[in-house]
């Protein structure tokens, strides 16, 4: 059965891969990229994009760009994850808002700058894994596959 489509930001802040490092109580260390669950409200994809990068960072972005569509199968059915490629223009922490940052439970969402290099992604436990291939297998390209 497919679940709600989610949207992910493969965002750039000049030569580096902006991230989230997720310490969650009672789970292995994991990382994550900008995104989440495109909502009844939401106008389309770049709009449910616009609004989580707004939500989890504070930010505005530019040159949004369709990267690829995952298909990432779990235990309760498959979840397309739809990646777009993007560049940072602002960021506010201030701004940042949700149930994510009010809730301790939900762990600390500490965002982090990776260059733009294989070992540095291969290195991490990034969630979802279909992602993390993704990457490893695109990183060096994605100055020249973001509009």
């Amino acid at each position: 059965m497919p679940l709600v489509p989610s949207v992910r930001a493969v965002l750039l802040d000049d030569d580096r891969l902006v991230l989230f490092r997720r310490t969650v109580p009672g789970q292995d260390l994991y990382w994550s990229i900008p995104g989440g669950h495109v909502e009844p409200q939401d106008a389309s994809l770049e709009h449910t994009l616009h609004r989580e990068v707004l939500e989890e960072l504070g930010a505005v972005v530019s040159d949004v760009t369709p990267l690829t569509t995952l298909e990432c199968v779990r235990d309760d059915g498959v979840k397309t994850q739809h990646v777009y490629g993007c560049r940072l223009v602002s960021m506010d922490p201030a701004l940042r808002c949700g149930p994510e940052f009010s809730d301790p439970a939900r762990g600390v969402y500490e965002v982090v700058r990776l260059p733009l290099d294989p070992g540095e992604i291969t290195a991490i436990n990034i969630i979802p894994p279909e992602l993390g291939s993704y990457l490893a297998d695109n990183i060096t390209r994605l100055p020249e596959l973001i509009a």
